[in-house]
């Protein structure tokens, strides 16, 4: 009888250490965006210049959707979606940075629609 197995050691491999990006498909209620990249100093409506080190309670960000999961009803690939920065789960995909969010946790959506308004839903 031949026995099928090798002596060699099984080992994991990893399926990013070969350089190919692979395939996301986000699931349930889950959206997967970006956030742009940190804007630095910004000015209030009345002019004053805010570092961008300030820390501002309770301040909403805006980000871009990557992908969305099948059960996700209101918001669509390449929208930019209004979410709070502490309910968030962040993940790196091949060296970029992405948040993982819920589809009730995420605010208002702003979305160029083909009646070419702003699609800002509140």
């Amino acid at each position: 009888m031949t026995s099928t197995t090798s002596d060699a050691p099984a080992t994991a491999r990893d399926p990013a250490a070969d350089g190919a990006k692979l395939p996301i498909t986000v699931l349930a209620d889950r959206v997967l965006v970006q956030v742009g990249q940190a804007e630095g100093e910004r000015r209030s409506r009345a002019g004053i210049l805010i570092p961008a080190t300030a820390q501002v309670a309770r301040r909403l960000t805006w980000a871009e959707a990557v992908a969305v999961g099948p059960h996700v009803r209101s918001v669509k690939v390449g929208d930019t979606v209004l979410f709070n920065p502490e309910d968030r789960y962040e993940v790196e995909v091949q060296g970029d940075e992405y948040l993982i969010l819920r589809e009730r946790d995420i605010h208002a959506v702003a979305a160029t629609r083909l009646d070419g308004g702003t699609g800002l839903y509140l």
